[in-house]
């Protein structure tokens, strides 16, 4: 194991999670590896949440700038995803999310197991990019 992965083994700390889902067999093959899709669809869920909040509004997903998966997933792993906004443009939102898989809950074991940047732009009612709303408009 390499130092990088021994420091990734605990949940970050101070950070609240976006979202924290345990998958199902029916999320899995044959074999009990949760699908990369799966994963791929509740990140995108985890990080159109703080997009949604900054972007006072609907977002819609424009780009998935990068994705690794760094350890498969399995069917009963308790996943939490965390989100953080890196950039802000005038329509655009760009998020990290990072996902760690907490496996054999009783010995605590914990594992980052994906992470990923994303783009979602603000969207109006008509579905048409809109800007993003002055921060100090939202407070």
């Amino acid at each position: 194991m390499t130092s990088q992965e021994q420091t990734s083994r605990g949940l970050p700390p101070g950070k609240m999670p976006e979202l924290r889902v345990m998958p199902s067999p029916s999320d899995a093959n044959v074999y009990g590896d949760v699908f990369g899709g799966w994963i791929m669809a509740q990140v995108d869920i985890a990080g159109s949440l703080p997009a949604t909040r900054r972007a006072n509004g609907r977002v819609a997903t424009i780009a998935v700038n990068s994705f690794l998966f760094k350890h498969p997933v399995f069917v009963g792993d308790l996943l939490t995803f965390y989100a953080d906004i890196v950039k802000v443009g005038n329509t655009s939102i760009t998020v990290n999310v990072e996902v760690y898989a907490e496996r054999n809950r009783l010995q605590a074991n914990i594992v980052k197991v994906t992470e990923a940047t994303l783009t979602y732009v603000a969207t109006g009612p008509d579905r048409k990019p809109r800007p993003v709303p002055p921060i100090e408009s939202l407070m």
